[in-house]
């Protein structure tokens, strides 16, 4: 901010240098039959207050139409009626053209002794140019500046909006963890309360109680860590892959599924299922009739899935969104130490993500 107050500074400067030197010439030719000592103090006065032509547009109009009318230096006048556009309040603007137009017929009047018709459109020319670069140049400004603060709320709002995504998505797997462990913590209280029971039973039936409960306290210590369930509190179950890519494709969607992770951890299948779903959820909407084309694969990182679609000659289906899906899923996949991308590609769009293998603990899938 500061470096641009300066260069304006500098032009301002430049520009009162500009109308003194104008100034001089005008005293030198002379450009006005009035004495040169009142040439002289007109156009240096004009010419000094277009330092203020910002902050004061009515002091710079009205300086340079007496400055120019009895100096004939045009520059303080021109600029002057500019500011009046630019800057001055748009109820003020008609009276400072009309005083700017006072100036030029002025030196018209005092240079030749009379005001003819010619004389006055002329002037009535210079004054609107003028006035109308500095008009144009001022809406120009409020527009950028209205477009400047609507993209900063939509930003923020957009931010919000995200942020908003994220908190849901933390809640809902923070009641389903709730869920889950809440059964979990009740399963060891039951086989804690069967272990005192029956604690005269022998060291076999007590082992067999001791293992159920620190098989089922590893799972519930594992499903807290890795956030396993990470389901909505109203959603229905999952599907396989096969499923729903099926039922895509009852509903008209075109769907190539290449699937080879082979079967996956019921954490891992969940977050693949979800990914698989806001991608054709998405390639419906904004690609209807396209190819979709879903891979699955396996490596050292974990799940790879990619849901691509080319570009499609169709019109974007008009539905209903909260515009967060992507949001939504993306934090969903990093809680479980995930990664997930979506951008456009060739024309088409692809949404790609890294899903851990979340698989149980041994105990767990011995159980």
């Amino acid at each position: 901010m500061s470096r641009w107050r300066g260069d304006r500074r500098v032009a301002d400067g430049l520009l009162v240098l500009g109308c003194l030197f104008l100034t001089a010439l005008a005293v030198k030719t002379p450009w006005s039959a009035l004495p040169l000592p009142v040439i002289a103090v007109a156009g240096v006065a004009a010419s000094v207050a277009l330092w203020w032509r910002r902050r004061l547009p009515h002091v710079a109009a009205a300086a340079g139409a007496v400055g120019y009318a009895l100096s004939g230096n045009i520059g303080p006048l021109l600029t002057g009626l500019y500011a009046a556009g630019a800057y001055a309040p748009r109820r003020h603007v008609g009276w400072l053209a009309l005083v700017g137009w006072a100036g030029a017929a002025g030196w018209f009047w005092i240079d030749v002794g009379r005001l003819t018709l010619s004389d006055a459109v002329y002037a009535a020319i210079g004054v609107a140019v003028p006035v109308g670069v500095g008009i144009h140049v001022a809406t120009r400004r409020v527009l950028q500046e209205a477009w400047r603060e609507r993209a900063e709320r939509a930003d923020a709002e957009r931010a919000l909006r995200d942020e908003q995504a994220r908190a849901a998505e933390r809640t809902r797997i923070a009641r389903e963890m709730h869920d889950v462990l809440a059964h979990k913590v009740s399963l060891i209280a039951l086989h804690a309360g069967a272990l005192e029971l029956t604690a005269d039973g022998g060291a076999d039936r007590v082992r067999e109680g001791a293992g159920v409960i620190r098989t089922t306290a590893r799972e519930a210590l594992h499903e807290l860590r890795t956030v396993l369930e990470v389901l909505h509190a109203d959603a229905e179950p999952f599907t396989d892959l096969g499923s729903l890519v099926a039922d895509a494709a009852r509903a008209g969607q075109h769907v190539m599924l290449d699937d080879t992770a082979g079967v996956l951890p019921a954490p891992s299948a969940r977050v693949v299922h979800r990914v698989v779903q806001e991608g054709l959820t998405n390639a419906r909407k904004h690609a209807p009739g396209a190819v979709v084309t879903v891979t699955v694969r396996r490596d050292e990182e974990g799940v790879r899935v990619t849901v691509a679609n080319p570009a499609s000659n169709g019109a974007p289906l008009d539905l209903p969104g909260s515009g967060s899906g992507l949001v939504g899923l993306r934090e969903r996949v990093r809680l479980v130490g995930g990664a997930l991308d979506a951008e456009p590609v060739d024309g088409g769009w692809e949404l790609r993500a890294i899903v851990p293998w979340l698989d149980l603990p041994a105990e767990a899938d011995a159980r």
